[in-house]
């Protein structure tokens, strides 16, 4: 190895005996999976196939340059104003990823002399997001609107305010207190802005998220959400006013300095959101499923948390217990990835399941008992 690498060898050292190595590995096949956001099963759905199809044979496979150079197709103007309307809002704007996404918005909104006002709990993007736009980093308890309250009354300077959460978080499978969280906000004159990325296709009327859902479009400034879990596909957006999406075109560098979106992604999520128009009950559905799954779960004795959506963290708290529960579980024909710090807090290493369309009442049932078993050896 060379001189100048040897540390690195001894960064994996720590990593091991800390059992938070990880690697990427292919699943086996065959396992029921539990480790998947394809919430509505859209992946392999076949009109989203053909969609994508279309637009790669029409469109060719690459975007070839930048929204603002010559990438910018009709079809990414179809896919902005179709998830502005999912939305409520009066526009969208399309990004790489979601993590781009975040990372793009926070980077155009705040600066030096401003500050980040994030949940405990939000989302690495939106920490990383926080930390390179150079705003001060202020985090709020878990879902507690009071304590927001009390941090923005200590921020009396006169630079800008963002406070950021999730709606529905992605390792604890909870809720945000939206309503509350945007009333402090509001009286505080902060900007809210609210990752959406798992309430997306699952939560609200249609899919159309938790925002829609308490009516709270004119108190969030910006409703974040990705292409990649709930619609099956890849990319994220945000869903905001005309002039903050102006705003963004020019200051968020992450849309700015990128290649736009392939055809082909473009065309899945537009195939997703036909399929998603057509069945608006699906989300509905598939969150009583996981309600059905969390409750034998819970009757089991096993700490699910608060979980209230399709997401159901099992914690168990020691890294090498949650690693050695995933493999007994994959030994009985279940993908459970076992989520270790620094994804969630030292002490609550989980199994992270998510409940999808793809899971049959006949699979969460036996998969509740095979949980049941393993956990209590």
């Amino acid at each position: 190895m060379d001189s100048r690498e040897q540390w690195i060898e001894e960064e994996l050292e720590t990593l091991r005996q800390a059992q938070r190595f990880r690697r990427a590995a292919v699943p086996p096949p065959g396992l029921l999976n539990f480790s998947s956001n394809d919430y509505l099963d859209l992946a392999h759905h076949p009109d989203v196939i053909a969609a994508a199809e279309r637009t790669l044979r029409a469109a060719g496979a690459g975007a070839t340059a930048s929204r603002l150079v010559s990438g910018t197709l009709p079809l990414h103007e179809e896919l902005e104003a179709r998830l502005a309307r999912l939305k409520g809002y009066p526009a969208a704007l399309l990004f790489g990823s979601g993590y781009l996404a975040n990372l793009g918005i926070l980077g155009a909104l705040v600066g030096r002399g401003d500050t980040v006002f994030a949940d405990r709990l939000a989302h690495a993007s939106l920490m990383d997001a926080a930390v390179l736009s150079r705003a001060a980093l202020c985090r709020f308890r878990h879902n507690d609107p009071q304590h927001l309250d009390e941090l923005l009354q200590k921020a009396s300077g006169a630079g800008r305010k963002l406070v950021v959460t999730e709606s529905v978080f992605s390792m604890d499978g909870d809720l945000a207190p939206l309503p509350e969280l945007a009333a402090v906000a509001q009286q505080h004159g902060a900007l809210l802005l609210v990752d959406e990325a798992h309430a997306t296709g699952v939560c609200g009327p249609g899919g159309s998220g938790l925002i829609r859902e308490h009516k709270l479009e004119a108190a969030v400034n910006l409703s974040m959400g990705t292409l990649s879990k709930a619609l099956g596909g890849y990319g994220g957006f945000v869903a905001c006013s005309a002039a903050m999406r102006a705003l963004l075109v020019n200051r968020a560098r992450a849309f700015i300095y990128t290649t736009a979106p392939p055809p082909a992604a473009v065309g899945a999520a537009l195939g997703a959101l036909d399929v998603l128009e057509k069945n608006p009950g699906w989300g509905a559905e598939l969150l009583r499923r996981a309600a059905a799954f969390r409750g034998r779960l819970r009757a089991a004795g096993l700490d699910v948390m608060q979980s209230a959506s399709q997401i159901i963290p099992v914690q168990v708290g020691a890294n090498a217990r949650a690693l050695a529960l995933a493999e007994e579980l994959r030994a009985a024909g279940l993908l459970a990835i076992a989520i270790r710090p620094p994804t969630v807090p030292e002490g609550t290493a989980r199994l992270r399941l998510s409940v999808t369309r793809a899971h049959s009442e006949g699979d969460l049932v036996r998969a509740a008992e095979i949980i049941r078993r393993v956990c209590s050896l």
